[in-house]
């Protein structure tokens, strides 16, 4: 859907450490404090952009950077914890291209439904679910992906493929959520993992 405003890519690598993967939850706690305090901050935003959005239309651009920062990060950390990578993940929502995950959004809309942000609560549900159900997926993913890990050092191709579709179909809905967006997201992109050549 190459339309579509938000999208989501995360690269595969089929090699994998077992010690980043056996201490993960260890190695996030600075981002759980860091992701606590962010959420507090973005929830403020989000309540003065849905007031802007239903008197203007429109998103204060500042606002909406930020917001676009915080969905960024929220990607990155979700993929970080649930082994869809390694790396670490940065303390930022900036675009950073060189991140094995990256999420593309488009600049904001001229003007938004001031309908569907009043009734985003409603309008957003059947995302809201698919989005639950995809966090069931997620987690029995990610508690195989450590296993085979953990006994194999390596990720494989359809444990990534699974991780790839619940992460994208999650960034969009939140989009959605977050009223950066009033498309209803796709159920996929056609993005699959592929082993990268051996050096």
């Amino acid at each position: 859907m190459p339309n579509y405003p938000v999208t989501f890519e995360m690269d595969y690598a089929e090699r994998r450490s077992r010690l980043k993967t056996f201490f993960r939850g260890l190695l996030a706690m600075p981002h759980f404090l860091f992701a606590g305090v962010y959420t507090l901050v973005f929830f403020v935003v989000y309540v003065i952009a849905w007031l802007a959005l239903m008197f203007t239309g429109r998103w204060p651009a500042g606002l909406y950077q930020f917001a676009c920062g915080y969905l960024r990060y929220s990607a990155r950390l979700a993929a970080y914890l649930n082994y869809g990578v390694d790396q670490y993940p940065p303390f930022s929502g900036a675009v950073d291209d060189s991140y094995p995950v990256r999420v593309d959004i488009a600049p904001a809309l001229a003007r938004y439904s001031r309908v569907k942000v009043f009734f985003r609560g409603v309008y957003a549900i059947l995302a809201m679910l698919i989005r639950c159900a995809l966090g069931i997926v997620l987690a029995f993913v990610a508690f195989l992906s450590w296993f085979a890990i953990m006994f194999t050092g390596r990720q494989p191709a359809s444990l990534q493929n699974a991780l790839n579709f619940s992460l994208s179909y999650t960034v969009r809905a939140d989009a959605l959520i977050f009223l950066i967006t009033e498309t209803y997201p796709p159920l996929g992109d056609g993005v699959v993992a592929s082993p990268q050549p051996a050096v």
